[in-house]
């Protein structure tokens, strides 16, 4: 797993471009998955759906007060985590709304514009 904070823009971003395996947003590009939370963009260690576990969510979690809507983008298609990581983003508080990544990503930038308490969990494309 990454290391909170590696790979670290602060702010609130929209992400301006996906697919080769990364995301553009802030003025800069980043090779691999993202977590886009109120603190900032995040490099996420998670490269397939069947990685996002607890343990992977917890830097998710460290700020579920902070949004109101988590946007959960899976990859290439749409996935839905295990019961252990619904139960525990519930727990939360957290519902996700759960697509593949370019539509996560947009989803994102929608409610990023409409000044909603938006986070994102990105799994990066090719």
């Amino acid at each position: 797993m990454a290391v909170f904070g590696e790979g670290f823009l602060p702010g609130r971003h929209a992400i301006e471009g996906i697919g080769r395996g990364g995301f553009l947003f802030g003025g800069m590009s980043h090779i691999g998955s993202i977590l886009a939370l109120p603190s900032g963009v995040h490099a996420w260690a998670v490269t397939a759906p069947e990685a996002i576990t607890p343990e992977t969510m917890s830097d998710v979690l460290k700020e579920a007060a902070e949004f109101d809507i988590l946007v959960l983008g899976t990859g290439a298609r749409q996935m839905f985590p295990t019961p252990a990581v619904r139960a525990l983003l519930r727990e939360a508080g957290l519902r996700p709304e759960i697509m593949a990544t370019p539509m996560a990503t947009q989803t994102y930038n929608i409610l990023l514009d409409e000044g909603r308490r938006v986070a994102a969990a990105l799994i990066a494309v090719e």
